[in-house]
Formats: C-alpha cells, sequence, structure tokens
C-alpha cells in the first residue's frame, strides 16, 4: 500500500504502458472489441517530470491542478493534455510532499498518450486509482501502433489485469490492421 502511495503521483504520467500485440486475429468492424495489453504496467522505478503553465494545489480541497500545456514524462510514457486534475485524500497528505493518496486523475482538453511505439488520443481522460481503471474518452478516440489503428469513442483499460475495451460511438468501432506487424 505505501508503494501505491509513493508512486500514486507517478500515475499522472504513466497511466498506460501500452504494450499491444495484434498476433490474433481481430474482427475488421465490430460493435465494441476487446483485448488484453500485456505489457500494461506502472512503473516504480523511474523518476517522472511534470510541466504544465500553472499550477494550482487546494489543500483544503484536496485537489491539484495542472493548467495548461501539461507534460508529463516518465521513461518513454509521455502524457500531454491542456489540463490535468490530482484528487486525492487524507489528513496528513500533500501533493507537494509526494505522498498523497491519490483517488483520481482526471485529463482533458485534447490528451496525447505515447509509450515507446503505441500512441492514444482522446478529448478527455481520468484513471481511478481505488478501481484501477483508465478511461480515455471522446468523438474520436484512436489507438494505435505503427499502421494499426483502433478507433471508437471509450477505450476502458482494467490495470489490474491489462484488459482493455474499445466502445463504438453508437456505430461500429474501426479497426485497420497491417498484415505485415503480425508475429510470425
Amino acid at each position: 500500500m505505501k508503494d501505491k502511495r509513493q508512486n500514486s503521483v507517478l500515475v499522472a504520467g504513466l497511466l498506460i504502458a501500452f504494450s499491444m500485440s495484434f498476433a490474433g486475429s481481430v474482427p475488421a468492424l465490430a460493435q465494441a472489441t476487446k483485448s488484453n495489453l500485456d505489457g500494461l504496467k506502472l512503473s516504480n522505478d523511474k523518476p517522472i517530470q511534470i510541466e504544465s503553465d500553472e499550477l494550482q494545489i487546494r489543500e483544503q480541497e484536496k485537489v491539484a491542478l495542472f493548467n495548461g500545456n501539461v507534460k508529463v514524462v516518465q521513461g518513454t510514457t509521455v502524457l500531454q493534455s491542456g489540463n490535468m486534475t490530482v484528487h486525492y485524500r487524507g489528513d496528513s497528505t500533500s501533493v507537494t510532499s509526494g505522498n498523497a493518496d491519490i483517488q483520481k486523475i482526471d485529463v482533458t482538453n485534447k490528451v496525447f498518450l505515447s509509450s515507446g511505439t503505441q500512441q492514444a488520443t482522446a478529448e478527455r481522460g481520468y484513471f481511478d486509482m481505488d478501481r484501477q481503471v483508465f478511461v480515455l474518452e471522446g468523438d474520436r478516440v484512436v489507438l494505435s501502433e505503427g499502421q494499426n489503428v483502433f478507433v471508437g469513442c471509450k477505450l476502458t483499460v482494467q490495470m489490474n489485469t491489462g484488459e482493455a475495451k474499445l466502445d463504438s460511438c453508437g456505430g461500429r468501432v474501426q479497426i485497420q490492421l497491417d498484415p505485415k506487424s503480425q508475429k510470425k
């Protein structure tokens, strides 16, 4: 539990360390697509760097607001968004001391997430620390690795298991797979 608290600020930068495998056969169009992100993990051993135009810490509200050109980097994982709000709890916790018990992280205003060769874009997203769930949402959520592209409106990732689900925008999920990406 202590590791979770110490590294909870790192979650803002990581959220997802994508490692998608496209080795299985996936239908070209579907209403929802499920997959495992087997390499999905939080890194506890690398430093994190957070930059933004402005930071407001509201201790009484237990909120830290990163506003404008937010960029979070840890290793090869980069998260960019217009705004990031960190919600935390506890009487003796503080974001500035690094021991905050983070409850939820919201990212809004054009979210871009990149880790290695994988990328995801969305209008907004959130990470629920208690449930270990990460969600990206918007009119067009795009998840890609090289020429492989998945498009929907909501990507939900169960961080404990690596299970991911991409929901459609009322129509169908769109998937484009490059045959050259298949493992031999």
